[in-house]
C-alpha cells in the first residue's frame, strides 16, 4: 500500500507502472467508495498504461480531515498527488464526484489534463434541498439507514439479486465509509456547480453512462456533453450508477477506443 502526506491529510493511492512512454490514466471514485471499484477495468488497463488511483479524502484508507469540504479542497488534492507523482498530462477518469474533481482538475491546472473521462457524472449534481437532507439523516442514523436506497440507483436488479455475494460486498464497502467523510463530501458535491466551465473544456472528453443510472440518469449526462465542445458521448447497456463493476469488459472497451483516438490525435467527435 503507498501513502502520501497531501495537504493536511494521508492520502491513500496506488501507482500501477508502466514504461516511460506511456499514457497515464488517473482514476476518481465515487461517493461512498474506494478505489478498488476500478480492480476489473485497470486489470485490462495494466501494462498498457500507467495507471494511477486513489482514495479521496474521507474514504477508503485517507484520512478524513476537517469538515465539511469544498470540491477545491477536493481538487487540490488530486492536484497534489499528481504533482508529488511529477504526473502532467494524464487523462483523467472520474465517476460521480470524481467526474466533478475531474472537471475541477481541469479548470484549475489545465496543465495536469490531457483528456477527460467523465464516467456517470454530471456539471452539476442534484440540489441543495436533497444534498442537505442526506447529510442530515446520514449523520443523525448512520449511512446504513439510506444503503438501500443508494443501491438501487448504483446497480442493476439483475446486480441486486440477493443471492449475488458481489452485491452484498459492495454494500459493506458503501456502508463502511466514515460517516463524516461521506457528509463532508455531499457538502462539496451540493455546492459544486461546473455549468460554465464545461463550456470551457479544450481537451477531448468523453461523458459515458450507464442506461439505468439512477444517481445521473443518461439524461443528465446527456446535458454535459452537450455543453462541453466536441464531448463524445456513450451508454454503456445494462448498467447503473458504476459500469466498472457491473459492466466492465464493456466500460474498458469503450474507454479505450475514445483513448485510441486521443493518443492518435483525431478529434474524438470525428
Amino acid at each position: 500500500m503507498q501513502f502520501a502526506r497531501i495537504n493536511d491529510i494521508t492520502l491513500h493511492y496506488q501507482v500501477i507502472g508502466a514504461s516511460n512512454d506511456k499514457p497515464v490514466l488517473v482514476f476518481a471514485n465515487s461517493l461512498g467508495t474506494d478505489f478498488r471499484i476500478w480492480r476489473d477495468v485497470i486489470v485490462r488497463f495494466a501494462g498498457d498504461f500507467a495507471i494511477v488511483l486513489y482514495d479521496k479524502r474521507g474514504h477508503g484508507l485517507s484520512d478524513v480531515g476537517d469538515i465539511p469540504y469544498s470540491m477545491d479542497l477536493h481538487v487540490a488534492d488530486l492536484a497534489g498527488l499528481l504533482d508529488l507523482l511529477a504526473v502532467k498530462q494524464a487523462i483523467i477518469c472520474g465517476l460521480s464526484v470524481g467526474g466533478l474533481i475531474a472537471q475541477g482538475l481541469y479548470a484549475t491546472r489545465p496543465d495536469l489534463v490531457r483528456a477527460l473521462i467523465l464516467c456517470d457524472t454530471a456539471h452539476k449534481i442534484g440540489t441543495a434541498e436533497s444534498w442537505n437532507a442526506r447529510i442530515a439523516t446520514v449523520e443523525q442514523n448512520g449511512i446504513g439507514s439510506i444503503a438501500d436506497g443508494v443501491l438501487e440507483k448504483w446497480f442493476t436488479p439483475a446486480f441486486r439479486r440477493p443471492e449475488n455475494n458481489a452485491y452484498h460486498g459492495y454494500r459493506n464497502m458503501l456502508t463502511r465509509q466514515p460517516v463524516t467523510g461521506y457528509a463532508g463530501t455531499c457538502a462539496a458535491i451540493r455546492d459544486a456547480d461546473f455549468t460554465e466551465a464545461a463550456r470551457c473544456i479544450a481537451v477531448p472528453t468523453l461523458c459515458v453512462v450507464g442506461d439505468q443510472d439512477g444517481s445521473t440518469p443518461p439524461e443528465l449526462v446527456l446535458s454535459t456533453a452537450k455543453l462541453i465542445p466536441g464531448a463524445r458521448y456513450e451508454v454503456i447497456k445494462d448498467a447503473g450508477h458504476i459500469p466498472c463493476v457491473e459492466q466492465p469488459e464493456a466500460l474498458t472497451a469503450v474507454l479505450r477506443a475514445f483513448i485510441d483516438i486521443v493518443l492518435s490525435g483525431e478529434k474524438p467527435h470525428e
